[in-house]
């Protein structure tokens, strides 16, 4: 199962590598016209750019959380869905902190807006493998699915 959060932190980086190749310092590339294109931009901040430069403590609560879910996991009987969403936070979770502590900021690049209505703020693979196994771990507590009642 950590081979999971290996391969997100691997195409987080890779993908990370290619926006700062391709992208750092140039015009934004579109994909889809008024939906999604490719934009370089520093992120000093968490998610939506919030906490601007607070790299130490992100750096700190990162360690905290990463260590504290790995305990979790070795600790309580989970079911396997439960932990599949607790690695894609892990593996999300040290992609960004690779960054912080290499470059001291995240790198975003992924730049959705909904035409005029709603401009989507930049952010990564790391990003989205937090934010789905967030919204997983989310409905499993709530549907009370995340405990493996078989085992003892």
């Amino acid at each position: 199962m950590y081979i999971i959060p290996i391969l997100i932190i691997i195409l987080d980086q890779l993908t990370k590598y290619f926006s700062v190749v391709n992208l750092e310092g140039e015009a934004p590339i579109v994909l889809i016209e008024n939906f999604l294109q490719l934009n370089y931009v520093r992120n000093y901040g968490a998610a939506f750019g919030i906490m601007n430069s607070q790299r130490t403590f992100f750096l700190i609560i990162t360690i905290i959380i990463v260590f504290g879910i790995i305990f979790y996991i070795n600790k309580y009987n989970n079911t396997k869905i439960m932990n599949y969403s607790l690695v894609m936070i892990i593996g999300g979770a040290i992609g960004n902190f690779i960054d912080r502590l290499r470059v001291g900021y995240v790198i975003d690049f992924i730049d959705v807006n909904f035409g005029e209505v709603y401009d989507f703020p930049v952010f990564n693979i790391a990003d989205s493998f937090i934010v789905i196994g967030t919204i997983l771990l989310v409905i499993l507590v709530m549907t009370d699915n995340y405990e493996d009642k078989g085992k003892e």
